[in-house]
C-alpha cells in the first residue's frame, strides 16, 4: 500500500519538474483516501515556505478543518528538512513514508531524527526507502539536466 501512495506523491513531484521546481511530491492520506497533495514550489513563488509537505499539510488542515492531523500518514518523495520535520511534528501526523534519504538537510534519521526525539510532546513512526531508488533518480535526473544546461549557457571567453 505504501508504494500506490509513493507513485502518486512522485507524480506530484513531476508536477514540480515540469515547473522546473526540484521534483519533490507529498500526499496526505487519511482513511485511504488522499485528502490533499503537495510539491516543490520555491522557486516559482519566491517562498522559503513553498515545500511539498507543508503544502500538503496545509492543505489537510483544510480539508479536515483542524490543525491535528493525528490519523493521517504523509508520503513524500526526500526525507524531510528540518522545518518540514517542524511541521510534522506540530500537525500531530503519526506516520511518514519517505522515498530518498537526504545527506544535507535529512531530519528523519539521516542527519537527525527530528520526529522520534523524545523531548517533544509528539513522536513520528517513519518508514524510509519505499521507491527510495526512483525517487532519488527523479532527483538526480533533474540537477544533472540543471547542471547540463548551466554548463551550455557557459559564455566563450574570446580571450581564451
Amino acid at each position: 500500500m505504501h508504494e500506490k501512495y509513493m507513485r502518486v506523491a512522485m507524480k506530484e513531484a513531476q508536477k514540480a519538474r515540469e515547473l522546473n521546481e526540484v521534483p519533490i511530491g507529498a500526499v496526505i492520506v487519511y482513511q485511504d483516501e488522499i485528502i490533499a497533495s503537495g510539491f516543490n514550489l520555491r522557486e516559482s513563488s519566491q517562498s522559503s515556505l513553498s515545500h511539498a509537505e507543508l503544502i500538503a499539510i496545509e492543505g489537510a488542515n483544510k480539508r479536515i478543518e483542524s490543525w491535528r492531523l493525528e490519523d493521517c500518514t504523509l508520503y513524500v518523495t526526500l526525507e524531510p528538512c528540518p522545518m518540514c520535520a517542524g511541521a510534522i511534528v506540530q500537525s500531530r501526523i503519526p506516520h511518514v513514508v519517505y522515498g530518498a534519504k537526504d545527506p544535507k538537510a535529512g531530519c528523519a534519521g539521516t542527519i537527525m531524527n527530528l520526529l522520534d526525539e523524545p523531548r517533544f510532546n509528539h513522536q513520528v513512526e517513519v518508514t524510509s526507502g519505499v521507491l527510495g531508488a526512483e525517487c532519488s533518480q527523479l532527483l538526480t535526473n533533474f540537477f544533472r539536466e540543471l547542471r547540463r544546461k548551466k554548463k551550455s549557457e557557459k559564455p566563450i571567453n574570446p580571450i581564451e
